[in-house]
């Protein structure tokens, strides 16, 4: 008789989880992995698929632009947000399946609910617990806010990708890549973008000439660029949208307020204090 219910057991199935669980199971071990939410993760559901589904979507404004100086005749383009989000719902629809297909081709035994551990051997899920000789943490990231008066009425990454209507005006919080590619898109859809970024220049860490070329590029386009501030406040308006309130005394009225400013790891209530790991100030 076996002494563990599995081989291994993985907490967490984006990529990382599905892929090591996959390849446990291909080896012949016996493997189950636990997700609360759907299977693909971050990157599938919640990241660089549906951005770039996105994205690819918002430059066919500069195409339909372009096209006129190579002979075409192009009616006046419309767009329908709802149409997008629901083509890009589909997809991650269709990867998801694709994913579940893979673990189960694999022989992993897929568990819902979130995974709590209990000890070093045992993780307990919607009061039924689940032994293995292997514990395997990937449980991946969320954005963080910060702590600032009114920063409920704020979105974050996950939010922006499944709004039901197109904001006219949107303020981005944020110098980062999620922050630049989020200006692009809303912008290449007809949305007026501010972006506010406590640093001079976009992308911290990047190459110099390219973070320039950069912010002259979306200031071109459009993309109001607020450097070297941050949001000391954020109140909902007396009809519609919000007031961000600079802190150097700055007040920008918008549809929506967006937060792209760091992520942390998924470890709140995990029990990892239980099997001795301990966790800093950032999880």
């Amino acid at each position: 008789m076996a002494r563990y219910d599995f081989d291994m057991i993985t907490i967490g199935a984006g990529s990382g989880g599905v892929a090591s669980s996959r390849r446990a199971g291909s080896y012949g071990a016996r493997v189950a992995i636990i997700e609360e939410s759907r299977i693909g993760g971050t990157c599938v559901l919640r990241g660089c698929v549906p951005k770039k589904l996105l994205v690819y979507g918002a430059q066919f404004s500069d195409a339909f632009a372009d096209a006129a100086g190579f002979g075409w005749h192009v009616p006046p383009a419309t767009f329908d947000w709802p149409t997008l989000i629901a083509a890009k719902n589909k997809e991650l629809d269709r990867l998801e399946q694709i994913y579940v297909n893979m673990l189960r081709n694999s022989g992993v035994e897929i568990i819902e609910g979130r995974g709590v551990l209990v000890d070093p051997h045992t993780i307990e899920v919607g009061g039924r617990r689940y032994t293995a000789e292997n514990i395997l943490v990937a449980t991946g990231g969320h954005p963080t806010v910060p702590n600032i008066p009114g920063i409920e009425h704020v979105i974050s990454s996950n939010e922006a990708l499944d709004l039901p209507t197109l904001p006219r005006k949107i303020v981005i919080v944020g110098g980062g890549y999620i922050a630049v590619e989020f200006a692009g898109i809303f912008r290449g859809f007809g949305s007026d973008v501010v972006e506010i970024i406590r640093r001079e220049e976009l992308l911290n860490g990047f190459d110099d000439d390219l973070r320039v070329a950069l912010a002259q590029e979306m200031r071109g386009r459009g993309i109001e660029i607020h450097a070297r501030t941050q949001v000391a406040r954020i109140e909902k308006a007396p009809r519609e949208g919000y007031s961000v309130f600079t802190t150097i005394g700055q007040e920008i009225s918008a549809d929506l307020v967006m937060y792209a400013t760091g992520r942390a790891p998924n470890t709140k209530g995990l029990g990892l204090d239980a099997v001795g790991v301990k966790t800093n100030e950032r999880g």
